[in-house]
């Protein structure tokens, strides 16, 4: 399975992503630059990435400007055409602002950025033990309205709930607000992935926690053999 990480102006996360796919999972890894738009050489087996940052310095809203870029273009056809893509923070903003998932990324409830980590809970095998994953963000609110949330939720899109160190939900254990306690989401089709916590820095041992691991083998199917969890 080869990944396409795709570089903005302003992406910070960007080899922090590189490095848990190449090092720490095993995964052949091609960069993607934001003004090119050529991905022919990934097929629907594969994944495109985009990480982490303020791309484009977030002005008007965040990812608003990054969805126009050329390379936008060619990862929205590529994953209505089946292709499989994630988001992770800016890169969540940036496929609402696409349309690729609904919804918006609103800031935090209570107005200012957060970096810490949290425990978000899977909703996609519900037996999975709560994984403790960092946050770092000042607009990661989602809200969506009621019709779609509702859809959200019967098409069972919801990939990841914030939770306590329990798997416990509840809105007291919701970092920025968000609505039923949503951090990511998934398309009807299944094959694009949207997420504000960041997996990418919790797959190294060396940081003392390998939890994110287990978001690329659920999401992505990499088989637990390929890596060592602690």
């Amino acid at each position: 399975m080869k990944f396409g990480v795709v570089i903005f102006p302003g992406s910070n996360c960007d080899r922090d992503m590189i490095e848990a796919l190449q090092n720490d999972l095993q995964q052949e890894v091609i960069t993607l630059w934001h003004k090119d738009s050529d991905i022919s050489i990934f097929s629907k087996k594969d994944c495109i990435v985009l990480p982490g940052g303020f791309s484009y310095g977030d002005y008007l809203r965040c990812g608003a400007i990054a969805r126009f870029s050329p390379m936008m273009k060619s990862v929205i056809d590529f994953a209505n055409s089946g292709g499989k893509v994630l988001g992770v923070c800016n890169g969540f903003q940036i496929l609402c602002e696409s349309g690729l998932l609904p919804g918006v990324l609103l800031a935090n409830a209570n107005q200012q950025f957060i970096c810490k980590n949290i425990f978000i809970k899977n909703e996609i095998d519900s037996t999975a033990a709560p994984l403790m994953i960092p946050i770092a963000h000042g607009e990661g609110r989602y809200y969506a309205a009621l019709e779609v949330l509702e859809e959200l939720e019967k098409n069972k899109q919801v990939i990841y709930r914030y939770c306590n160190e329990e798997g416990d939900i509840h809105n007291d254990h919701t970092p920025n607000g968000s609505t039923n306690n949503i951090a990511g989401i998934k398309n009807a089709a299944g094959n694009v992935f949207g997420m504000m916590p960041h997996p990418e820095r919790a797959c190294s041992a060396s940081l003392g926690n390998e939890n994110g691991k287990e978001v690329f083998k659920t999401l992505f199917g990499i088989s637990i053999n390929e890596f060592s969890l602690a």
